[in-house]
């Protein structure tokens, strides 16, 4: 096993086929305390539910007195999900990328009595130590892990250009490392996979702007109010495609596979290119 890294990103290579991991991989999460209502083994993802992070519940004289049964009456106002996704490489064995994404409850008054949810920025360290767990889990030592994942960071660049009045991603990196970043980011920010065509260099995905809130049952009320619709989401492609041996373009496509350059598309491609630097 090794870890690799571009940037802020860094996935876990492991010399073993998918289907043999995805079980060690369910049991990883499962073990850990999570639920996974998204369970895709042909598409190769995992996703959890909703959860909160009990670490930061104020550890005060009451609540360390009393205990754990107390505890439940506290709640934070941040909730944090996680998806894994296992992708077979050129090499027979498999990519595991783990990303995660976070809401945090926010006053909308001054006077403190209403409160929305909106996305919060991805947390990188909770993605280096549930890698490194897994790592641990998949029969690697800690003192491995922690050695894998301080290994040098390798640089690369991304930055958005126009071509054919089309805004684009264009990357320092050949197709198959862009390929594993631009998933990556996708599950970063916000998108869902519903397939995607390595041969082709497209991802299918769907994606509506991050103001949805976690589903817990529970506090969906407090979430959303009263009788607001949810957003549809919109189905687009996004194609990785070579432009050299140490290059490659991102662009957005319409469901059909047309170029798109409206202002979703825009804000698409700023959003991965944010993420990939």
């Amino acid at each position: 096993m090794r870890i690799e890294r571009a940037g802020n990103q860094r996935w876990l290579v492991v010399n073993r086929p998918a289907d043999k991991l995805w079980g060690p991989v369910k049991d990883f999460w499962q073990e850990n305390g999570f639920q996974l209502p998204v369970d895709q083994e042909k598409l190769g993802i995992l996703e959890t539910d909703w959860a909160e992070n009990r670490a930061k519940l104020p550890q005060d004289i009451i609540r360390r007195s009393i205990g754990k049964l107390f505890e439940n009456l506290y709640s934070t106002s941040e909730r944090d999900k996680f998806r894994t996704r296992l992708e077979r490489n050129a090499q027979g064995g498999t990519d595991i990328f783990i990303s995660h994404r976070g809401m945090e409850e926010v006053y909308t008054s001054t006077s403190k009595d209403q409160t929305v949810w909106q996305p919060r920025a991805s947390d990188i360290e909770l993605e280096k130590e549930f890698l490194r767990r897994l790592m641990q889990k998949l029969g690697a030592s800690e003192t491995q892990a922690q050695a894998a994942l301080a290994s040098a960071p390798v640089q690369a660049s991304a930055r958005v250009v126009t071509v054919n009045n089309q805004p684009v991603v264009q990357l320092d990196d050949g197709f198959d490392r862009a390929w594993r970043r631009v998933g990556l980011s996708l599950d970063r920010t916000g998108f869902t996979v519903e397939d995607r065509d390595r041969s082709q260099g497209i991802y299918f995905v769907r994606y509506v702007a991050s103001n949805a809130a976690p589903t817990e049952q529970g506090f969906l009320s407090r979430l959303f109010g009263g009788g607001k619709a949810e957003a549809t989401p919109n189905k687009y492609r996004v194609l990785v495609r070579s432009t050299g041996d140490n290059s490659t373009s991102v662009s957005v496509q319409d469901a059909q596979g047309q170029a798109e350059a409206s202002a979703n598309a825009q804000r698409i491609v700023q959003l991965l290119a944010d993420d990939l630097k």
